[in-house]
């Protein structure tokens, strides 16, 4: 479980500036050595930081072949499949070739808003169907519905589920998952600033939407955290305070493709229903950068 000690990102799907925003390869692959050469941990293709919604399953089946091509195993991959479909997201994991993948990431359903009993036996089912680890991913923001900690243990005895990336900004729910999960279970910080916090007692790191931007200064700050080193990591933590909430102002990934735009990583576009930053918003961007 050491591969997942430390930083991963949550990898943006860089667009074409053009009206059918295809996907754009020769940033993504510019994306994936930007990260790697900043010294991060490994990266989360195909999540909701990658507008997985509406990336097509066929642009999907491409997406994973370039970045697996192109990685050529210098970090972990991590690959999001997640749904509200049980059955759906059971045909996922047989069908996608996930040879190469250390684990997926699943978020809990949407939009039906199950029981907790329902998200258990949802879980349940998809790790005895994943030929790879599981990663469970509780994001109530999007979800509009939060996974216990209760769930999380319950789901944690589970063979084949090794950790959560944990989102729901409650510290307490995070520190009751901490103090009772198995030795083994990976709790894992879903919100960049709660990194340095969450860490403090027992999360083994982050997988982050600013290191698409700032890989090598998210990796020093969860490393200076992992280390014990809590002065050091807020004082890098505190850099990112202005900027953190621009990322989200106007949705997730519309905040942080305004940065990569700005550092000439990628194009800003995002696909409807989001929409590339508006210019005030990659105006104050801009002066913070």
């Amino acid at each position: 479980m050491d591969q997942f000690r430390g930083t991963g990102i949550a990898l943006v799907t860089p667009f074409t500036p053009t009206p059918d925003h295809a996907v754009d390869y020769v940033a993504l692959r510019r994306l994936l050595d930007f990260t790697i050469d900043g010294g991060i941990e490994y990266l989360v293709i195909n999540g909701t930081t990658a507008e997985s919604p509406t990336v097509t399953a066929e642009e999907k089946t491409e997406i994973l072949r370039v970045v697996k091509e192109h990685v050529a195993g210098r970090v972990p991959l991590v690959y999001g499949i997640g749904g509200n479909d049980t059955l759906g997201v059971e045909a996922q994991l047989r069908t996608t070739d996930l040879a190469g993948i250390a684990a997926i990431l699943s978020v809990s359903p949407a939009y039906n808003k199950p029981s907790q009993q329902g998200i258990i036996q949802h879980f349940l089912r998809l790790a005895d169907a994943s030929p790879v680890p599981v990663m469970l991913y509780n994001v109530p923001g999007r979800t509009s519905s939060n996974m216990t900690a209760d769930t999380t243990l319950r789901l944690a005895q589970h063979d084949n589920i090794i950790g959560i990336k944990e989102a729901s900004g409650n510290l307490e729910q995070c520190m009751v998952i901490a103090a009772r999960k198995p030795d083994n279970f990976l709790l894992i910080s879903g919100d960049d600033l709660l990194t340095a916090p969450m860490i403090s007692f027992g999360a083994v790191g982050v997988i982050s939407v600013l290191g698409n931007a700032f890989p090598e200064r998210m990796g020093q700050m969860t490393r200076h955290a992992l280390a014990g080193n809590f002065a050091e990591a807020s004082k890098l933590l505190y850099e990112f305070l202005p900027l953190n909430p621009l990322m989200y102002e106007e949705s997730n990934p519309v905040g942080v493709k305004a940065v990569l735009e700005a550092l000439g990583l990628c194009s800003a576009a995002a696909r409807l229903p989001l929409l590339e930053a508006s210019g005030g918003l990659k105006e104050r961007i801009q002066k913070l950068l």
